[in-house]
């Protein structure tokens, strides 16, 4: 008897070496790998023959100003108003620009309409001015296998669209995550495909940050389709920052998969694709859209939504294209499974009729809150882009 008491003590001896050596040497991530361009970015402003890239003002008597942008540089940018050009006072970028009675075909031709200057912090929001909008997940290749789906899936995301130059705030306890994408909204309803066909398109480079404690909690791994938590974790005041240009391109496609964008933390890069890498480009997502509307399935607080109203993306909302790889998130590592496993069972496990999800969600938000992998006070957040500009975040308290 003694010596098997022995042996079974050497046995559990080595059992918690094992599990002790398998914890230590488990990997920690503290974000997912990108790849990059060998080329730096160049920030400009897309030939006029091309596109036409307006941005936006408020004048010194709060009258919202149409900008035909002309050139970037150092911060600020130079370009025409449209008001100069014969446009009509309206505040809808869209509208300014139909209504000029003409544009000049290229840069060489501006000299002779009046210019000024302005600095990127003082221009408004590129987004849509509705506070509902469709999110995009999964739709970048290297970003679904980081989050292991196999299919692009849309929500819908709640929250007014910040400027260029904003702040995000980063609530105690929470993994704030960043993530940038490309933008599209309209210059009409679109309730059909030959809507879409038919719209004027802007395009602007958008961020998208996440709650990922909200996305733990309430997402669904095995049918991430469904939505579950996505509006949740995507939903705030500030997490939707947007470029300080609307582009809107002569042709919409090539002028989309040319787009490049990227993301720095603190000046170390993190992203950097091009809109050519979307499995599903802006009008297949549009399509898919519409085809997802009849069902209020799309868990929000406490309640279910529509992806929209309606049955129609209107012209105050903007659709997402999705985002690249490099985002901060990572799933749970050997010895995040470790720890939840001997926390569930230390704590009670089955007798303590706790839940062991649940205990193992909450193990490993602890172990990612405490890692220091995610944003905090006093970070910023750069997107960039070749033709849209680009976006400055402060994460604050």
């Amino acid at each position: 008897m003694k010596r098997i008491a022995t042996f079974g003590g050497l046995t559990a001896l080595v059992l918690a070496a094992a599990v002790f050596l398998a914890w230590a040497t488990s990997p920690d991530p503290k974000y997912n790998r990108a790849s990059f361009e060998d080329a730096p970015l160049v920030e400009a402003i897309a030939p006029l023959e091309e596109a036409i890239t307006l941005a936006q003002f408020a004048d010194e008597t709060g009258s919202v100003r149409t900008l035909l942008v002309l050139a970037i540089e150092d911060g600020s940018i130079t370009g025409m108003d449209l008001q100069e050009l014969g446009a009509t006072t309206t505040s809808d970028p869209f509208e300014a620009l139909a209504s000029v009675p003409a544009l000049p075909h290229s840069v060489g031709q501006s000299g002779t309409y009046p210019a000024i200057s302005l600095s990127i912090d003082r221009l408004l929001p590129s987004g849509s001015i509705g506070s509902r909008h469709i999110g995009t997940g999964t739709n970048f290749p290297e970003h679904a296998e980081e989050a292991n789906s196999s299919s692009v899936f849309v929500f819908p995301k709640f929250g007014k669209a910040t400027p260029a130059r904003t702040n995000v705030r980063q609530a105690p306890g929470i993994l704030l995550d960043y993530e940038v994408e490309l933008c599209m909204r309209f210059d009409r309803d679109i309730a059909s495909v030959d809507d879409f066909d038919a719209a004027v398109k802007g395009v602007f480079l958008c961020g998208d940050f996440t709650n990922r404690n909200a996305l733990v909690d309430l997402a669904d791994p095995d049918n991430l389709d469904s939505g579950s938590g996505f509006s949740d974790a995507k939903s705030g005041p500030d997490y939707f920052p947007s470029g300080p240009f609307l582009v809107i391109p002569r042709d919409w496609e090539s002028f989309v998969a040319d787009v490049r964008m990227t993301t720095s933390l603190n000046n170390e890069p993190r992203q950097d694709a091009r809109g050519a890498e979307m499995t599903l480009n802006f009008r297949e997502l549009v399509a898919k859209s519409l085809a997802d509307m009849s069902e209020q399935r799309f868990l929000y607080r406490t309640g279910r939504e529509f992806l929209a109203k309606e049955g129609k993306i209107d012209k105050d909302m903007t659709i997402m294209s999705g985002t690249s790889e490099g985002v901060i998130f990572t799933g749970p590592t050997r010895g995040d499974i470790i720890e939840a496993v001997l926390t569930y069972l230390l704590t009670g496990g089955p007798f303590a009729h706790e839940d062991f999800l649940k205990s193992a969600k909450s193990t490993f938000i602890e172990n990612e809150r405490q890692s220091g992998h995610f944003l905090e006070a006093g970070d910023t957040v750069r997107h960039g882009s070749n033709y849209l500009g680009n976006i400055e975040v402060n994460v604050t308290d």
